[in-house]
């Protein structure tokens, strides 16, 4: 079986670090006001990106428990 520097290390890494320029990016979006929260439809894909990057993330968990286990 892989260690763990081989199997969640890379993982922790990509979401972790890609995670804090995602956030870091959100942030600039909202500090800029180029989001209007009041409008339905940025409401709307403002939820799915966050949506996006955690279901990418679980995606991406799950292949790799089914490499390790299965």
């Amino acid at each position: 079986m892989p260690s763990f520097e081989n199997t969640w290390l890379p993982f922790i890494y990509l979401y972790g670090v890609g995670g804090i320029f995602f956030v870091s990016g959100l942030i600039i979006i909202k500090k800029s006001k180029a989001v209007n929260f009041e409008k339905k439809r940025h409401r709307y894909w403002w939820k799915i990106t966050y949506f996006g990057f955690f279901y990418y993330m679980a995606i991406h968990a799950l292949l790799i428990l089914a490499a390790l286990y299965l």
